[in-house]
């Protein structure tokens, strides 16, 4: 399945056109509007829990926060730095890098951003052409495919399912390659389902991309949140060969809980980057040099505060997906990493419940929201419907409630 790049209407002449059909296309993020509804019921005095927004409850660890408060208080970050980054960062991206993954890079093949958002974007936007295509795994983060396609490149899904535990064979990636392929977009762990490859799956896959001389666009956010016999496998340190073309995208915001600090990076060869560079310093400039200075301490950092957070979403991964494979329809693989389950929930729709029949995810995931206060994202935002995704990263009494509540509610479904 691919899906062309918008574009503009020529029956309308341009000076009448109001959104451009490129920015029209793009459909707001999905997971922030059911975080966004959540909290703005929750303000309003209602009992909602909210699983959708990929959001450690965890502060940010002191340290990071002690050295963001010293930073504030230094003249030299009240001004215009770098556009790429501060080379203290940089420098210490290259060592924690090294220190994870095994992946030996220099000063000059990264570039700090405004996220992994950002990251996404300018990697995508410093790569692709006009028909160029990207082929996806899905289910996919929301992200993705837009960032394709905004960059004017085709996405093209392959999809798979709970049977194979979320995770796509090279033969999948084969039959969707053609003569147009430039990039294969590779994420382990996975956001929205929590999938693992092993090392030999993700060696299979880079030896294939190495062999058609495509680009491989990976996303190590996830880095270190996997779980049990899980392993985190980079596919550069992995295939050296591929590093020529290889970009791998990477930020503080899952590992040191820091979502809201906004900073990523990506790493890739020097032209590359160069080139995402040029077009950071017309989009934003340096990224906020405070946070910047928060983002040295926690790469720099041991990572205790990593292991104790990994603990409990551990913990809450076992309790969530028992919980849910406890309710008649509902189908839920173990997740191996990150921090989100991915059930089926196929088995249910078209069910009647409490006077409605629900067909779709999306349709269930309002009626849960409606009539128990629990808020999910439906798989329709990750280009499978018949899903919903849970974010497992709040606390354990909200999620045996939050759980609960949907566990009465479609104990109540009827044929």
């Amino acid at each position: 399945m691919s899906a062309s790049t918008p574009q503009p209407d020529p029956s309308i002449r341009p000076a009448d056109r109001r959104v451009s059909a490129r920015i029209g296309a793009i459909a707001e993020s999905a997971t922030l509007a059911v975080d966004a509804k959540a909290k703005a019921l929750k303000a309003a005095g209602r009992p909602v829990i909210g699983f959708g927004a990929g959001e450690p409850d965890f502060p940010t660890p002191d340290y990071i926060v002690e050295a963001a408060v010293e930073a504030c208080r230094d003249p030299k970050n009240h001004r215009y730095t770098p556009a790429g980054g501060l080379p203290e960062l940089k420098d210490a991206i290259v060592a924690k890098t090294l220190r994870d993954s095994g992946y030996a890079v220099d000063a000059s093949q990264v570039l700090v951003t405004n996220g992994g958002k950002q990251a996404i974007y300018e990697a995508f936007a410093a790569i692709l052409d006009p028909g160029d295509e990207v082929i996806i795994p899905a289910p996919y983060w929301t992200t993705y495919p837009e960032s394709v396609q905004l960059a004017g490149g085709v996405p093209v899904e392959v999809v798979s399912d709970e049977t194979t535990g979320y995770k796509v064979s090279v033969e999948q990636l084969e039959a969707a390659r053609t003569e147009n392929t430039k990039v294969v977009l590779f994420v382990s762990p996975s956001n929205p389902t929590g999938a693992v490859y092993t090392r030999a799956e993700a060696e299979e896959i880079g030896r294939w991309a190495l062999e058609h001389g495509l680009w491989v666009l990976t996303d190590e956010i996830y880095e270190h949140l996997v779980y049990g016999d899980a392993t985190f496998t980079s596919l550069p340190a992995l295939l050296p060969g591929l590093a020529d073309k290889c970009i791998v995208v990477n930020g503080v915001a899952k590992t040191y809980a820091m979502t809201g600090w906004r900073v990523g990076w990506v790493i890739g060869p020097k032209d590359v980057i160069k080139a995402a560079t040029n077009l950071q310093s017309h989009a934003t400039s340096n990224v906020s040099n405070v946070a910047q200075r928060a983002a040295i301490a926690a790469v720099s950092g041991d990572l205790s505060a990593v292991h104790e957070m990994r603990t409990a979403f551990d913990r809450r991964r076992k309790t969530i997906v028992k919980m849910l494979n406890e309710i008649e329809g509902v189908v839920c693989p173990e997740p191996e990493g990150a921090f989100y389950a991915y059930p089926s929930v196929k088995g249910v729709l078209g069910k009647e419940i409490r006077g409605k029949r629900p067909q779709t995810s999306s349709e269930l995931a309002s009626l849960i929201l409606d009539e128990v206060e629990v808020a999910a994202v439906p798989g329709e935002a990750f280009g499978t419907p018949g899903y919903l995704r849970f974010s497992y990263a709040l606390g354990d009494a909200d999620l045996v409630e939050g759980i609960g509540r949907i566990q009465q509610l479609l104990g109540e479904a009827r044929d």
